[in-house]
């Protein structure tokens, strides 16, 4: 069962965006597409979104181990670092109104 998302709450549930979002959160990382079924997503469904999104310049190749291929979300893309910011600005906001809830309890 896949977790709430406020991102994706904001940008729309679609394995796009599932698989946009399992590269943000993990960006200095680098994954397969084996990794990448963790993000909830098909293998028909990847091996068609990962090459659109490298074509795309979001994601780019990093390296090869025997026959799998690493990637990682591109930075220097500018749709990329777009929803990078609104990924961490919707986080912090979620993070200040818990904390503006926080409730004190007296020892």
């Amino acid at each position: 069962m896949m977790e709430e998302s406020i991102f994706l709450d904001y940008v729309g549930d679609n394995p796009r965006m599932r698989v946009l979002q399992y590269f943000i959160e993990g960006r200095d990382f680098d994954y397969t597409l084996t990794d990448l079924l963790h993000a909830g997503v098909s293998w028909g469904t990847l091996n068609v979104l990962v090459p659109k999104l490298s074509e795309l310049g979001m994601l780019m190749k990093t390296r090869k181990i025997g026959r799998a291929t690493l990637y990682k979300i591109n930075r220097n893309n500018f749709a990329a670092q777009q929803l990078i910011g609104l990924y961490d600005k919707l986080l912090l906001e979620k993070l200040n109104e818990l904390e503006e809830k926080k409730i004190e309890i007296p020892v």
